[in-house]
């Protein structure tokens, strides 16, 4: 088959010809970090949400080569269906890290890497170079959108990005050329989308379980000689043109390489296991305990915040739905001086001091502030039994891209309460520092931190 050459095409010879040597020290030490990350939050999401475990049994039921391990269930299936259930665990607790414009990108990447690595026996370093690949061709689709403010997205974005940057990543695993990399492109287009009605619910995992699924299959079909539009970006009723408006800068597509988005702009380790935009508001409501000392002082609340109406849940129906819920996290935040995976389970959700604080909140979202993490603010304003007020702005928690990172001490902390919540203290630090060094790792080293893994 010949093919010409347009965006598709040239996209592709870029992604085929980056390999280890384009990466710096800074990006492999990033993509380490996130490596760990991932594998922590999905061990944690396997015993703190329900969702993984019914999807784990479900899969399990289908059968499939036991080539891959499904984190903490015990048992291999297919990569693709390893990938499924490992990458809805990512993401169940909304803990993994946070880009801009707004994706989540190790939940839509790494599980794919890591099923395929047990199957083709791939060594550290393909790993992180496909993770790298694949952050970066979903940080410049999201880009090139023009879509940074919540209000302009129609697709939960993991869903509709996640999909490519998977392909991307299986195909540098598999080793696929620049052509069957086209096709696995066009293959996976008519699979992306996923919607934003199912925030809240167990289906929203598996918006990023089915965009790292999707990719796995789209890739190992295009290997098979399976094919589609091979210009399926650009094509008039292509990828673009069917999931985004006039606003989208094709051409920006091309800014793919070095120095690489995981370094520049860079991502926000999750401190919190909410929705991102809360942790504005969690960040304010800690500022404001601290003000405030005994929450029993609080009379009312107001927070100012831009315009999300789908974290507007002023009484979420359970806890997991409180982790898209502005009310509900800063309550948390003012109630216990801390948010942590526990402030998501019903028991915390229904106790009688957080449906008084509830009841004590009220939002304002205004349209001139920005959805876009990058500018946005939030305003919090308590006033006290006294009648005194307290106040306090957040313009971002801690360690958002553009300020100084997490420091690797208290990321570390976080990973170890995930890891904890399965393994012995011995283990814990096994996982902690094969992941540390994931580049320097051989092919054997990687199933056997997959064989820790599977429980």
């Amino acid at each position: 088959m010949r093919f010409e050459m347009g965006i598709t095409a040239e996209l592709c010879e870029k992604i085929v010809a980056t390999n280890w040597n384009d990466l710096s020290e800074e990006a492999i030490h990033r993509t380490r970090r996130i490596i760990l990350d991932g594998i922590a939050v999905a061990v944690a999401g396997t015993i703190q949400e329900e969702a993984p475990e019914v999807l784990a049994k479900h899969v399990k039921k289908l059968g499939g080569t036991p080539d891959s391990t499904v984190i903490n269930f015990r048992f291999k299936t297919s990569p693709v269906e390893a990938a499924y259930v490992n990458g809805a665990a990512m993401h169940v607790l909304d803990f993994e890290p946070m880009w801009q414009p707004a994706n989540h990108q190790v939940s839509t990447t790494l599980p794919a890497i890591l099923a395929l690595a047990e199957q083709r026996k791939s060594n550290g370093r393909d790993c992180l170079t496909a993770m790298v690949k694949g952050i970066e061709i979903m940080g410049w689709i999201r880009e090139a959108s023009d879509q940074s403010d919540i209000k302009t997205v129609r697709f939960h974005p993991p869903g509709l990005v996640g999909p490519l940057g998977s392909v991307v990543a299986s195909s540098h695993m598999i080793g696929l050329d620049v052509e069957k990399l086209r096709c696995a492109i066009g293959i996976v287009s008519s699979r992306a989308g996923s919607i934003l009605a199912n925030v809240g619910t167990m289906s929203k995992s598996t918006n990023c379980g089915h965009a790292v699924s999707e990719g796995v299959d789209a890739a190992l079909l295009a290997e098979c000689g399976f094919t589609a539009n091979p210009d399926v970006i650009e094509h008039p009723r292509g990828y673009v043109a069917s999931y985004f408006d006039d606003r989208f800068k094709l051409k920006e597509l091309l800014n793919y390489g070095p120095p690489f988005r995981v370094t520049s702009p860079g991502y926000a380790i999750k401190m919190f296991p909410s929705q991102f935009g809360t942790h504005f508001v969690i960040t304010a409501g800690l500022n404001l305990r601290k003000q405030v000392g005994d929450p029993a002082r609080i009379e009312s609340v107001k927070l100012t915040t831009p315009m999300m109406a789908y974290i507007d849940r002023p009484f979420p129906v359970d806890g997991l739905d409180g982790k898209f819920s502005w009310q509900y996290t800063t309550a948390c935040a003012l109630l216990d001086g801390k948010v942590v995976m526990d402030s998501f389970t019903n028991e915390r959700r229904f106790s009688n001091d957080m449906e008084t604080m509830l009841g004590r909140i009220e939002v304002e979202m205004r349209d001139d502030i920005t959805g876009n993490f990058d500018e946005m603010y939030v305003l919090a304003e308590a006033t006290l039994t006294d009648g005194t007020t307290v106040s306090t702005r957040c313009d971002g928690p801690r360690g958002k891209w553009g300020t100084p990172p997490i420091p690797e001490e208290d990321h570390l902390v976080k990973v170890r309460d995930c890891l904890s919540l399965k393994y012995n203290e011995e283990t814990c630090e096994k996982i902690i520092s094969l992941a540390r060094e994931f580049d320097k790792l051989s092919a054997d080293q990687i199933v056997e931190l997959m064989t820790v893994l599977s429980g």
